[in-house]
């Protein structure tokens, strides 16, 4: 058997694996939990009621959290015209359409979310083999194909995140750092399954949220209880 080392041990001493803590005292307890030299996100993970074998129980989607996520983030976006003035006002980091794409097919691609007006999509769609695999396809379901760039860059500036079902019905979904304030991490939480309880399919029967875990990037996952949380 592997020996533990002296935050693993630290961190066993503090968490009770079989225990489910409120969501004020699970985030409270991944604060006091010894941490990495560097800031650890907050992340959650959802399980949800749903059979994502259908296709119309697979989950995906795009909210923006009320206190953000912590964490810095490079748009780039394909437009022209007025659009590309208004994308590059409301922040964007990259503003381009042949040139842009020109500089990704180079591998130049210093961004992490990919905006497109619908104009774009013919060059865009011509790199999806490159975006694609890098999860930066732009999609109008999470809100990133849009005629309005401008709100959907201000949106992803602003602490949006993505989510989607993963093969076993899971939500992996990164909330914001440890040093967040318990209170603005448990209104992120509540953001999000608020946004996953409006886009629950119809088709999917019984109890739709089964079991939320809350960790840090190098913590132990602990369950919470989201019965609490109303919508």
């Amino acid at each position: 058997m592997a020996k533990l080392t002296k935050r693993q041990k630290a961190i066993a001493e503090k968490v009770d694996i079989d225990k489910t803590y409120s969501i004020a005292e699970g985030f409270d307890l991944l604060k006091e939990l010894p941490q990495s030299k560097f800031t650890e996100s907050v992340d959650v993970s959802i399980n949800l009621g749903v059979d994502p074998r259908k296709s119309d129980q697979v989950i995906r989607g795009a909210t923006v959290l009320p206190n953000g996520t912590g964490k810095s983030v490079r748009v780039a976006v394909f437009t022209q015209g007025a659009n590309a003035d208004a994308a590059k006002e409301a922040g964007a980091d990259v503003v381009g359409f042949e040139d842009l794409a020109e500089e990704v097919k180079q591998g130049n691609m210093d961004f992490d979310v990919v905006i497109a007006s619908p104009d774009a999509m013919r060059i865009v769609g011509q790199l999806g083999q490159i975006l694609g695999p890098r999860g930066l396809m732009p999609n109008p379901k999470v809100g990133t194909v849009t005629p309005n760039v401008a709100e959907a860059v201000k949106n992803a500036k602003s602490g949006q995140v993505r989510y989607r079902t993963d093969r076993a019905g899971i939500i992996h979904c990164r909330i914001g750092n440890v040093d967040f304030d318990s209170a603005k991490l448990e209104e992120n939480l509540v953001a999000l399954m608020g946004a996953l309880n409006k886009a629950k399919p119809a088709t999917a029967k019984g109890v739709f949220f089964k079991k939320v875990s809350v960790s840090t990037t190098m913590g132990p996952g602990l369950a919470v209880d989201h019965s609490s949380v109303k919508f």
